[in-house]
């Protein structure tokens, strides 16, 4: 399928986006289409949002304030932090080209597979890349073979839980590597845009989870988060950078004036202070995650463990069908799911899956399972 990797390839670059999909295979546009392609919180958003956006409506005839007091020291207050140390940005997309303009010309190094914008933003600004890839089929990270490709390196990037494997490098591999990083002048960005999904599982919630305690002890850490994912308002447009506050003022510098608009700043504090939403979608996780995981190693697929809220999977060499066979067989019977076309080291071998409330997560097992019984080669 190598047409598919030219300029008008039909695999978009992000989930959520069946359109050209839909055309290629021969579908309606309005084939009707449950999506497990984009990783959305499914509880979300919380109750309360929609009416609480319409009355904010009148704000939008003023400017917003240009330094976000409010949602940054909401921000900081949720994370135990100053406010100096909180840049507000528009998603999570913005901080990663911010923490990229840190570096423009320079030298960095992407841990792979993860998500494209990594080495979109460090193309945008001219920094050269390396890929240090995880190993498959499980996609640990050996933090002395990694350590081994940074030389020279002067920014690196991964994302914990990682996009798409949903794996979690452990907190003390972290410190192992920022202290070799810091030794060496390498600054390490770690996109945590799925932390608050890790959940329980772990035996820690998914705050003790995240790296934010370590920025007082490493300054070469730079920390992205996303409020999209979790509280499901990717239209919206709200995520944050985390780092020590000499790196915020200079990432700051690159931002645009207003680069965040007046609702989404607005609602930062009213959802960290929902902690309802988020005891629910932790407990949510605790019982989806583990149910599904065994639904799908079940039917015979090969699972990669997930910490997150999507798990990567493919069919196993028993199975008589490719990754790319199953997904146009589950797209025709109204499943989307994730390709992995464009993930570095991937090329489409893995479908990634996204967890999705009860119902729907047990009628994509059953049209798995229909699938694979019938077995497309």
């Amino acid at each position: 399928m190598s047409q598919f990797m030219s300029p008008s390839s039909p695999w978009p670059a992000h989930g959520g986006q069946a359109e050209a999909l839909l055309a290629h295979f021969g579908l309606p546009a309005d084939h009707r289409l449950e999506d497990f392609s984009a990783n959305l919180n499914p509880l979300g958003p919380p109750a309360w949002v929609s009416d609480w956006l319409s009355k904010q409506l009148a704000g939008l005839e003023r400017y917003p304030a240009p330094d976000y007091v409010a949602a940054r020291q909401a921000i900081a207050t949720h994370h135990q932090l100053q406010p100096e140390q909180v840049l507000l940005t528009n998603g999570g997309a913005e901080a990663i080209f911010l923490a990229a303009a840190l570096h423009t010309g320079k030298r960095a190094a992407i841990i792979t597979p993860s998500f494209g914008e990594y080495a979109r933003a460090c193309r945008a600004h001219r920094l050269s890349i390396s890929e240090i890839a995880l190993p498959t089929p499980h996609f640990t990270l050996d933090v002395d073979s990694l350590t081994a490709g940074l030389n020279d390196i002067d920014v690196l990037f991964l994302c914990r839980p990682n996009n798409p494997t949903a794996t979690l490098i452990d907190i003390s591999a972290m410190e192992d590597l920022l202290n070799y990083t810091a030794a060496m002048g390498c600054r390490v960005v770690v996109d945590e845009a799925f932390i608050d999904m890790v959940g329980e599982t772990l035996g820690e919630t998914s705050q003790a989870s995240s790296l934010v305690p370590l920025l007082a002890r490493y300054p070469h850490l730079l920390l992205l988060h996303s409020m999209t994912k979790f509280y499901t308002l990717p239209g919206l447009r709200l995520g944050y950078l985390l780092a020590d506050a000499a790196t915020v003022q200079a990432a700051q510098a690159h931002q645009p004036p207003w680069s965040v608009n007046h609702l989404a700043a607005e609602l930062v504090a009213p959802l960290l202070a929902d902690d309802a939403f988020a005891r629910r979608t932790q407990r949510w996780l605790a019982s989806e995650r583990s149910r599904m995981a065994e639904a799908l190693a079940q039917l015979g697929l090969e699972v990669v463990p997930s910490q997150a809220c999507f798990f990567l999977i493919r069919p196993s060499a028993a199975q008589a069908i490719t990754s790319d066979a199953l997904f146009e067989q589950l797209l025709r019977r109204g499943i989307l799911v994730r390709h992995t076309h464009n993930f570095a080291g991937l090329n489409g071998d893995w479908l990634r899956v996204a967890l999705r409330d009860a119902p729907a997560n047990l009628r994509l097992i059953s049209v798995l399972k229909n699938v694979l019984e019938k077995g497309t080669a």
